[in-house]
């Protein structure tokens, strides 16, 4: 049970973070300080086959972010027998790259604060993908000592991914492109869980260490989208001096702080159930009666993160600006969690058909949450102080990720229904939590 367990701890670690009108900021004149975004009849103008590519650039980032992770799930028992290591050595190859990344991505989100968010996110996957070959040659050589310490350097760079791109995305577009962009971004982030793990199985097939040589391939694809397709607008004010910066951003947690922590939670939460989930569903299939394995199994867990990613874009595209809506889809999002989760303690172990569908019903509450709490974390702090805040939401959601499987596969030594009573309990809370401390305006503002 353990080893099988460690085979497919890393599905599940990483960190973890939507198409009306087309906007980007610019200065309105020579000699203006403040930045102004483009009338929705400029928007329109702009045509949507640009929009469509800088979607697409954007959504890459995140993309490759969960590709540096979940693709090393199928290779990670042969990972080990090559290397001569043990379970242990072989789960840290993920959460060493996870832990890294949730801890940086503070100090990531106020660098590009302070100068620009491309010129965090170039180099920043430059250094992914860079970490990457290294971690190949280190399998190649045979060195854990190498191997390990590149996907250290791969969890540095990583913190200046998606993240960063979310709050791009909120610099870029105003009302309800942001929204979409959002959206977009949790879609690709859950398509990327889906296809990752098969993806690494069948690159396995040509030698085992391929996907480490393979991950490069993407984030230079992304580093090349993001250069040449997307365009940051241009700040004429003077970024703050540090002590000045801490000064906003205690401000900004002490007007906002009571509903902006409780987002926090409760991106953290949602992450945290989910892959813990994901994990003990995977632990069962493999498990009599089911025997489910390979890219079978990943065919299988795709069901449920399928209903994640279609759920986040339909919900990115339906919320715009609009704060009494996304309340609305937030309560219902973490309703269906609460009510689909204590199901899952009557019939986790009844008919495998109905539990799977249980845990999508889930994955769609999930879908209805995240894209909405995004929008209001990048749509409702201003651009100077937004890479430090949703730097400090991705952190608490890569680290909800890397905490729950092992956390989860804790609880399964004792007994499943504590599995369930618990992820129960913690959306209960939460909800519980949103409703009465999350109430957005009707329309929410941001620049």
């Amino acid at each position: 049970m353990e080893k099988t367990k460690k085979k497919k701890l890393s599905i599940l670690f990483e960190s973890d973070i939507t198409a009306d009108n087309y906007t980007m900021n610019r200065q309105s004149e020579a000699g203006d300080q403040t930045e102004s975004k483009p009338t929705a009849k400029q928007q329109a103008n702009a045509g949507s086959k640009g929009l469509i590519w800088e979607f697409i650039a954007i959504a890459t980032v995140p993309l490759v972010l969960v590709l540096g992770n979940s693709m090393l799930v199928p290779i990670l028992p042969e990972l080990q027998e090559k290397l001569g290591i043990s379970q242990f050595q072989s789960s840290l190859v993920i959460t060493l790259f996870s832990v890294t990344a949730g801890l940086v991505i503070p100090i990531s989100g106020y660098l590009s604060d302070r100068f620009s968010r491309k010129a965090i996110i170039i180099p920043s996957l430059i250094i992914y993908g860079a970490a990457g070959i290294l971690a190949g040659l280190g399998a190649v050589w045979n060195s854990y000592t190498v191997l390990i310490v590149a996907r250290a350097i791969q969890g540095l760079g990583a913190a200046g991914t998606a993240p960063i791109a979310m709050a791009l995305a909120g610099d870029l577009y105003n009302d309800g492109t942001e929204s979409k962009a959002l959206g977009l971004t949790e879609a690709s982030n859950g398509t990327g869980k889906v296809v990752s793990p098969i993806l690494g199985s069948l690159l396995a097939l040509i030698v085992w260490y391929a996907a480490f040589f393979a991950f490069p391939v993407f984030c230079l694809l992304s580093l090349l989208a993001v250069v040449f397709l997307l365009k940051e607008p241009e700040r004429k004010n003077e970024p703050p001096k540090l002590s000045e910066y801490i000064r906003q951003i205690g401000t900004v947690m002490k007007k906002k702080g009571r509903w902006l922590v409780t987002s926090f939670v409760a991106g953290s939460v949602a992450l945290f159930v989910l892959f813990g989930v994901l994990f003990y569903l995977s632990d069962i299939l493999e498990a009599a009666p089911y025997h489910i394995d390979g890219v079978m199994k990943g065919l299988v867990l795709a069901i449920p993160l399928l209903g994640l990613v279609i759920t986040s874009y339909t919900t990115g595209s339906m919320i715009k600006k609009n704060g009494s809506l996304m309340r609305v889809l937030m309560t219902i999002g973490l309703a269906v969690m609460t009510v689909s989760l204590g199901l899952c303690i009557l019939f986790y172990n009844k008919n495998i058909y109905l539990f799977i569908s249980l845990l999508t019903l889930s994955s769609i509450g999930t879908g209805l949450l995240l894209p909405c709490l995004n929008t209001m974390i990048t749509g409702s702090v201003e651009r100077d102080q937004r890479g430090m805040i949703t730097s400090l939401y991705s952190s608490l959601r890569f680290l909800g990720v890397a905490f729950g499987p092992p956390l989860f596969g804790w609880m399964m030594d004792k007994s499943h229904q504590i599995v369930f009573i618990t992820v129960t309990s913690l959306t209960a809370i939460t909800l519980v939590l949103v409703f009465f401390f999350i109430k957005p305006p009707a329309k929410l503002g941001g620049s």
